[in-house]
C-alpha cells in the first residue's frame, strides 16, 4: 500500500472518513487495491495511520456504492469489474460529457473557464511527478467542475458514480512508460480550445481524451477504445 502510507489526511479539513473514502476510492481506481483481494480495516489503518473506526466507516461506503464487499470476520473483497462494465461505463460518459463539454464552451464565462486552469496544471504535475493518487483526484475534479458549469447537478452526480465504479488498471504501467503526461497535458488543450470558444474541436478533444480513458481501464493501456469511439460517433462526433 505505498500510496496509502504518504496519504495526508487532514482532520480540520474535511471528516475524516470522507478523507478516508476519497484515498481509497482512488487507491481502487488506480488498481493499487486489486479485485478479489480481501482488506482488512485494521491492516489499511496501520498504512494510514489512524485507527480503524474510520477506515471502517469509509469502507461501508464503498460497500454502498458496490465497490468493495464485506467478507465476515476478514475484511471487504474488492469488487471485479467486467469488461461489459467498462465498456458501459466508457459509453454513458461520452454520451454526457462530449455534448456537454461542447454546451458549456459556448456557454460558461471566461473566469469560469480559468478557475479550471489550476486545477488541469496540478494533473499535468501529478503526472510528472508520479503521483497517481494526486493524478486522479486533480482529475477527478477538473472533469466534475467542468461539467457542474452546465448547471444540471444530476450529470454530475451520474458521471461522478461511474468514476467511481471504474478501474484504471493501466495507470501504474502508463506511468512507468512515461505515457501518463501527454494524457494529462490534454487537459490543458480541451481547456485552451474551450477559452477560444472553439465547441466543435472541443468536443473532439474530450472523444479522444475518454478513449485513452477506456484504454487505462483496460488495463496496461494497449487495450483498444472502441466503444467510446462507438459512443462518440452516436452523437456526431469521432475521437482521434
Amino acid at each position: 500500500m505505498g500510496h496509502l502510507k504518504h496519504r495526508d489526511l487532514n482532520v480540520g479539513r474535511e471528516r475524516l472518513r470522507d478523507q478516508v473514502s476519497n484515498a481509497l476510492r482512488a487507491a481502487l481506481i488506480s488498481g493499487e487495491l486489486r479485485p478479489g483481494v480481501v482488506y482488512s480495516a485494521p491492516t489499511l489503518a496501520e498504512d494510514f495511520g489512524i485507527s480503524a473506526t474510520p477506515v471502517r466507516e469509509a469502507m461501508l461506503d464503498l460497500v454502498r456504492e458496490g465497490l468493495v464487499e464485506p467478507v465476515r470476520n476478514k475484511g471487504f473483497r474488492v469488487t471485479e469489474v467486467s469488461e461489459r462494465d467498462l465498456d458501459q461505463y466508457a459509453e454513458v460518459r461520452a454520451l454526457i460529457e462530449i455534448p456537454m463539454v461542447g454546451r458549456v464552451t459556448r456557454s460558461a464565462r471566461r473566469e469560469e473557464l480559468e478557475s479550471l486552469r489550476p486545477v488541469a496544471e496540478e494533473i499535468v504535475r501529478a503526472a510528472r511527478d508520479h503521483d497517481l493518487i494526486g493524478y486522479l483526484e486533480a482529475d477527478r475534479q477538473f472533469h466534475l467542475s467542468l461539467l457542474a458549469l452546465c448547471g444540471n447537478d444530476r450529470l454530475v452526480e451520474t458521471v461522478g458514480d461511474l468514476r467511481k465504479r471504474s478501474r484504471l488498471y493501466g495507470l501504474t504501467a502508463l506511468d512507468a512508460r512515461g505515457e501518463l503526461i501527454p494524457s494529462a497535458e490534454e487537459h490543458l488543450e480541451l481547456l485552451e480550445l474551450m477559452l477560444a470558444g472553439d465547441a466543435k474541436m472541443a468536443e473532439k478533444c474530450m472523444a479522444k481524451h475518454l478513449g485513452h480513458v477506456r484504454s487505462l481501464w483496460a488495463g496496461g493501456g494497449s487495450a483498444s477504445s472502441a466503444e467510446t469511439r462507438g459512443a462518440a460517433r452516436r452523437t456526431g462526433k469521432r475521437s482521434a
